[in-house]
């Protein structure tokens, strides 16, 4: 019975909280088909997993396409050529700002100039120093008109002579300043972004701080690569505070920020047409108009590419939007694309065996929001409630599966079989009869002899009594006793031999015929404890191996052959060590014998060799002469096949089956209960 409780939301219940069994029921298909811990852990953080309220856990896989989507979102969404667009029309209001201010101070003047003339108002200064004044004003103006008449038609050209202008207009001197400004911080940021926010303006004093922290950067990258030991730390007390709180630790964590930083200009500048890409740059270094400074930037991004010389993040971005952007906003466009890119690639490694705490957190969450933190969140935690519950160990740097996880696979392959047979009724199959004796209480009776077990019918004994008329007081004598019939149990011994050879992988027989193993051996364990069962594994050689191994069990690419007679010996073997009961083989294949051992010798041999099928049925032979049945279940048709296997049950007199990888559980765990059980008629 499910007991749900209620109560009030405060944001740290969740939803759909993860269960071990859920996860252990997902984990055991990877586990199947790859055969190793690790690597199932892997495929399930990779797929994710689906929960016992059809909720589903998001994996890896999922995130990496929210982030694809993320991308294609800005990519569709902004129109990156909009930059210079902006920028040009920054350019045109100040040129026509400084026009109408030049207009503006002319008419005014000259207003003045009239009404001091007229002496509608009494001038502050003398007439002719006033008329001398407008004379020059009127020079200055219209050498201004010229120079803006003569501005080159390239912006970059354009904002070089506007730096040594001097402008007329306060508004348009401001306009002006503001668009140096913002263009010398893109220069800034693409050095680090912190430097950008504390560098304002390229002040005489800020400028001096820039050029001596950059040509500082460019001798330590020099002493390094000839193999010495920079002096960081005095570094950073004569710089740290241009990086923010988050100051880098390391000469190698402030390089790789400072590559990181100067990529998304690189790749802002890639992405655009290459008329426009040639234009911004020129406009970017026209700001700097200290030539020192350009110089030692040179220097440092040279440097920068003879330690970073992957191209991975100049990525070239197809934009294919119409929402206009500035050249800030296109900046922090690109930092958000290079995070997706540096976040999709810290995902991928994790396909390759990485670390899930190798993902940066808090770029997913600004990125993808507070879910897909979430998601990445319970991935980390499976391998801890997996280890909680019991159900994986760790060993060194691996995991394996515990007793308990063993039990967990098994049942839930008898769950998955019996499923099957309940939905196609195979329990309508004849259940065939052995010998054996204890057991349940079955519903028949019968009359009582020497030796059945006293499960008294007291209704039917006193019937007996009762018909022989003797009247009262009824007198129960031994031969009116009646009983219930027992339904009796043998003791059985089995062995799975399971072929391994490259087939079965190939036509997709092999996992099936795991499954069928595991839920074998969990029914044995849990409904027959009594019973024998073994394994053995058959290709080249026949080995045997242990249940708690046949998770792990896999095929070996290069091993082709199938040895069913090596196989048949080690179980014969096996089987012996068992004292009475029932003894059955139960052969799970899909190919014919091409290999057998014969005086010591391995013998190899494809197609079939007449001399391999005839030692191979003399090991059928022995295995009939001990009592050992053999039920085969062949999971192919071929006319050689269907010859030899019929020679094989004309000798043993077992059974033949010739089924699919979907309904080789339902036969093989039938026909096992089948011979397990029977009913004692007195």
């Amino acid at each position: 019975m499910l007991i749900h409780r209620y109560s009030r939301w405060d944001g740290t219940q969740e939803v759909f909280p993860l269960h071990e069994d859920d996860i252990m029921e997902e984990l055991s298909e990877g586990l199947m088909s790859q055969g190793d811990v690790n690597a199932a852990l892997r495929t399930l953080a990779q797929k994710g997993l689906k929960g016992r309220y059809g909720e589903r856990l998001g994996g890896i896989q999922d995130l990496l396409q929210r982030l694809k989507q993320s991308r294609q979102q800005r990519l569709d969404r902004y129109d990156l050529g909009s930059i210079m667009e902006d920028l040009q029309r920054k350019l045109d209001q100040i040129v026509v700002q400084e026009r109408q201010g030049i207009q503006q101070r002319l008419e005014e003047a000259r207003r003045r100039f009239q009404e001091a003339q007229d002496r509608t108002i009494q001038p502050d200064l003398p007439l002719e120093t006033t008329r001398a004044l407008l004379s020059r004003l009127e020079e200055m103006a219209s050498k201004n008109t010229q120079f803006l008449d003569a501005l080159p038609k390239d912006m970059a050209g354009a904002i070089q002579k506007l730096q040594s202008y001097e402008f007329m207009d306060p508004e348009a001197k401001r306009l002006f300043d503001e668009l140096v400004q913002s263009l010398q911080r893109q220069i800034a940021q693409s050095l680090h972004k912190e430097i950008s926010e504390h560098i304002q303006r390229l002040t005489p004093e800020n400028l001096r701080r820039l050029k001596d922290m950059v040509k500082r950067l460019n001798d330590m990258l020099d002493e390094k690569l000839k193999g010495g030991q920079p002096d960081f730390q005095q570094f950073m007390r004569d710089f740290g505070d241009l990086f923010g709180s988050d100051s880098p630790k390391s000469l190698d964590e402030l390089m790789e920020r400072l590559h990181r930083s100067g990529q998304q200009m690189e790749s802002l500048l890639n992405s655009l047409p290459q008329e426009m890409r040639q234009s911004l740059q020129d406009l970017l270094q026209s700001v700097l108009n200290d030539r020192e400074l350009r110089e030692e930037l040179a220097a440092l991004a040279a440097n920068l590419e003879y330690l970073y010389p992957s191209r991975e993040h100049q990525r070239e971005y197809p934009f294919q939007g119409d929402e206009s952007l500035t050249l800030a906003e296109a900046m922090d466009v690109m930092e958000d694309l290079q995070k997706l890119d540096e976040l999709e690639r810290q995902l991928k490694k994790t396909q390759q065996g990485g670390a899930l705490g190798e993902v940066d957190e808090q770029a997913l969450r600004e990125l993808l929001g507070d879910e897909a933190l979430q998601t990445l969140n319970n991935l980390k935690r499976l391998t801890d409630i997996l280890e909680q519950a019991g159900y994986i160990r760790r060993t060194g740097a691996r995991f394996e599966v515990t007793p308990k996880g063993m039990r967990r696979i098994g049942h839930k392959a008898l769950q998955e079989i019996f499923a099957y047979i309940k939905r196609d009724r195979l329990g309508r199959h004849p259940m065939h009869q052995l010998k054996g004796r204890g057991g349940d209480q079955t519903d028949e009776t019968k009359v009582y002899e020497f030796g059945d077990s006293f499960l008294m019918d007291l209704h039917g004994t006193m019937m007996n009594a009762v018909r022989k008329g003797e009247g009262v007081p009824v007198r129960i004598r031994p031969e009116d006793l009646q009983v219930y019939r027992t339904e009796q149990l043998t003791l059985s011994s089995t062995v799975l031999m399971l072929d391994l050879s490259l087939s079965m992988a190939m036509r997709g027989n092999f996992l099936a015929a795991k499954k069928v193993a595991l839920a074998l051996d969990n029914l044995i364990r849990s409904q027959f404890p009594r019973d024998a069962f073994f394994i053995v594994g058959f290709s080249t050689y026949a080995r045997e191996v242990k249940p708690e191994k046949l998770p792990y069990l896999s095929w070996d690419e290069f091993d082709p052959y199938t040895n069913i007679q090596h196989g048949l010996a080690l179980a014969q073997k096996l089987l012996s060590r068992i004292k009475g009961g029932t003894k059955q083989i139960i052969m799970i294949s899909d190919g014919e014998p091409t290999a057998h051992i014969e005086g010591g010798q391995i013998f190899l041999q494809y197609p079939p060799s007449p001399r391999t099928v005839r030692e191979t049925l003399q090991e059928v032979k022995r295995c009939t002469q001990k009592g050992i049945v053999i039920n085969t279940f062949m999971l192919d048709r071929n006319s050689y096949l269907m010859e030899f296997v019929d020679q094989l049950t004309r000798i043993n007199k077992g059974r033949v089956f010739y089924t699919t990888p979907e309904r080789l559980g339902q036969y093989i765990l039938v026909d096992y209960l089948a011979s397990r059980r029977r009913r004692l008629l007195f």
